[in-house]
């Protein structure tokens, strides 16, 4: 009898291990189950920014919404909010949770009158002037595309509702019915969000940078999700061609994360070739610029071994994109850059031709790399054809950065065309570029002041991440972003933004703008990979104005760390960290 008990229990701990299903499923059922490493937070409001007009009235005991709750319904009869609707109005109530989160709201209600569901309407919204809109008003451009953002519900009789997917600050809730009563207990929100460590840090005398750094940080960890994406209220999606920010921003904060791996594989197995993937070259292009940068960072060969046949095949399609001018010929359905440059040809012509080159270089040494002499010989000759053909950056910032890291055009050159009229033209996408093109000059504090000077008002503003777009002409008399826009303000959310991002379409918590933050890694820190795996590591600090700078940095061996202080006379003394398995050069 001892036997058979022990062999039920062994076998129940087994099925529950490998199947992550309770044994009653069938193991087939168990198989076709998906778990996502992702982790939910209650996280009550801090405060309340607006009331309805009616709320003496209308509202009781609102502030007992900010007290913490316990997720779960009672018969106590106690300590709940009541709104109702009567005939001088229906109440609402705007709540501030503090910083931009993604996930949904959870609602825990009383006993209502008669027993009955209660309909409110919510509504999230990255700023308050999103949250205050309505869908409707197509003007403003409030919509619900990637996720719903403004709906009607009905909340339960004495339970519980979870609800919402999105990217948020603040919430609106309206009683929506005529002579209704709803008795709130407690509204949280549900951060949804993959838990996982800082392992990079950034500190520096200057504090704005400091906050820049972990702004940018927090903006990729909020879009780490099931798969890497792009925006987490709008643009839900894997846009390979915008993650390499992210990636570089991963590698500098986080290390070796699945959801890289994942969403590189996701792009590559919905776009068979010889397709582009997004149907634009430039993305393609970018995926194979990712998988050396993450390469580099990781030493996974597995890995790269996995793709050695899909990236053979767009090598050498890439290498065919060329005339006899020695000019790139790169098709698909948009050749495109970014937004801010997408109407100027010429330009896009130069960046491509630019880009072909830094695809090229690294699909050679990662073909090098996968055993593959003939297709890393053909990258290699193509680059050197490239190379003798030298466009016109025609006023482009972006084509001027990425000439420069190709070596089109010199350092000294690009820097010049960059810093035109400090940051204006500048974009949050390739913003990291523009700032690497800087360092190569070794425009080091120049850089820095831009980064002050662009990401910096988004936090003056009132963010919390940074946004898809942003423009200092937007400055002059912009009211913040969380506030109700004071009269005689613009509403900065709702007025500007162009191309797929009109009004509060623009996502305010975008990944591709978080460039400032591998950036510092890289330039004030001084840290850079040299060889696969992280196996060798340069440590060159360029601290510019700052009196010090201190930091670490996520090997596959351990963390790296440095701090370097800088002395009466002008020299830096560094002190430097570094696990076994990780050689420093200086």
């Amino acid at each position: 009898m001892k036997k058979i008990i022990l062999f039920i229990l062994i076998t129940f701990s087994f099925s529950t291990v490998n199947a992550q299903l309770p044994p009653v499923f069938p193991k087939d059922r168990a198989l076709q189950s998906r778990t996502e490493p992702i982790t939910h937070r209650y996280l009550p409001p801090l405060k309340i920014i607006w009331k309805s007009e009616n709320a003496i009235t209308n509202i009781a005991n609102a502030d007992g919404l900010l007290k913490p709750g316990k997720g779960q319904a009672d018969l106590s009869g106690k300590n709940f909010c009541i709104l109702t609707s009567n005939e001088k109005g229906k109440p609402g109530i705007l709540f501030d949770f503090g910083r931009e989160l993604q996930g949904g709201l959870q609602l825990i209600t009383d006993q209502s009158r008669g027993g009955k569901p209660v309909r409110v309407r919510l509504r999230f919204g990255e700023s308050v002037a999103e949250a205050m809109s309505d869908v409707a008003d197509t003007a403003k451009g409030a919509t619900n595309d990637h996720a719903i953002r403004d709906y009607i519900v009905p909340l339960p009789w004495l339970g519980k509702l979870e609800i919402g997917n999105t990217g948020f600050r603040f919430v609106r809730i309206d009683l929506v019915d005529d002579h209704a009563e709803l008795k709130l207990k407690e509204i949280s929100a549900i951060f949804s969000f993959r838990d996982i460590p800082y392992l990079g840090s950034f500190n520096c005398s200057d504090t704005l940078l400091n906050k820049i750094w972990m702004t940018g940080a927090y903006t990729v960890h909020l879009n780490m999700q099931d798969y890497l994406w792009d925006g987490i209220k709008r643009d839900r999606l894997v846009w390979i061609g915008d993650m390499h920010p992210e990636t570089s921003t991963i590698a500098a904060v986080f290390g070796d994360n699945d959801v890289v791996n994942k969403s590189l594989d996701q792009a590559r197995d919905i776009t068979p070739y010889p397709n582009y993937m997004a149907g634009m070259v430039s993305y393609s292009m970018w995926w194979i610029i990712i998988q050396h940068d993450l390469y580099m960072h990781t030493g996974n060969l597995k890995y790269l071994k996995q793709q050695k046949n899909y990236l053979s095949k767009l090598l050498s399609q890439l290498s065919e994109k060329i005339d006899n001018d020695n000019s790139e010929t790169l098709d698909g359905e948009n050749r495109f850059l970014d937004w801010p440059s997408s109407g100027n040809i010429k330009g896009i012509h130069a960046g491509l031709q630019a880009m072909l080159i830094l695809t090229l270089n690294d699909g050679a040494q990662l073909s090098e790399i996968l055993n593959d002499p003939i297709t890393a010989k053909k990258c290699r000759a193509v680059v050197s054809r490239l190379k003798k053909n030298i466009p016109e950056v025609n006023g482009s910032k972006q084509a001027a950065a990425l000439m420069s890291l190709a070596g089109l055009l010199s350092p000294e050159k690009a820097n010049e065309i960059i810093s035109r009229n400090g940051v204006h033209d500048f974009s949050t996408y390739f913003g990291y570029y523009m700032l690497q093109a800087k360092a190569k000059a070794g425009e080091y504090q120049g850089a820095m002041d831009d980064i002050k000077n662009y990401w910096g008002p988004m936090l003056s503003l009132g963010a919390t991440t940074f946004w898809e777009d942003f423009n200092i002409d937007w400055l002059p008399n912009a009211s913040r972003i969380d506030e109700l826009v004071p009269a005689g303000k613009v509403d900065i959310h709702s007025a500007y933004g162009a191309y797929c991002y009109k009004g509060l379409r623009l996502s305010l918590a975008h990944g591709w703008a978080s460039g400032p933050t591998p950036w510092l890694t890289e330039h004030v820190l001084g840290i850079k990979v040299l060889a696969p795996g992280c196996k060798i590591i340069k440590i060159e600090p360029h601290l510019g104005t700052l009196k010090f700078a201190e930091g670490s940095f996520p090997t596959p061996y351990g963390i790296v760390k440095v701090k370097h202080i800088k002395m009466p006379d002008g020299k830096l003394k560094s002190t430097i960290y570094a696990p076994a398995g990780v050689k420093i050069v200086r």
